[in-house]
């Protein structure tokens, strides 16, 4: 399973490096601060799709360019990986089962931590 967000957060890590722009200067230009933008950069936040568009504008690129998958990505996923080396149909089902209940896990925990993050105060710069 291909990872959108780092995928993306890929793609604008290097539009700011051919563009010597810093991730600074990226948090500036969409209204946030440094440490949003690299949160968004590991992984650990999601980027919405107002800020998607926000930073597409910043580095004068199409949001496509930034949501393209490379031709080399290849779904690292370990589960898949598994997949075709399991002889039995029972065992295909519960790698199949494990692999849809990690991504529900992962999910239900982004949203508690966006959910969270947007309980939290206001920050005034």
């Amino acid at each position: 399973m291909v990872d959108m967000n780092m995928i993306i957060a890929g793609n604008i890590s290097a539009l700011l490096k051919k563009q010597n722009k810093k991730q600074t200067d990226l948090a500036e230009a969409i209204g946030t601060n440094k440490q949003t933008v690299n949160k968004m950069m590991n992984g650990s936040r999601m980027i919405n799709a107002i800020e998607l568009k926000s930073i597409s504008d910043y580095l004068g690129v199409k949001m496509e360019e930034l949501t393209k998958i490379s031709s080399g990505c290849e779904d690292t996923n370990i589960v898949h990986a598994f997949m075709g080396k399991v002889q039995s149909e029972e065992a295909r089902r519960a790698l199949k089962l494990a692999d849809e209940l990690s991504d529900m896990i992962i999910f239900h925990k982004r949203v508690r931590e966006n959910g969270n993050t947007m309980m939290q105060p206001w920050e005034d710069d």
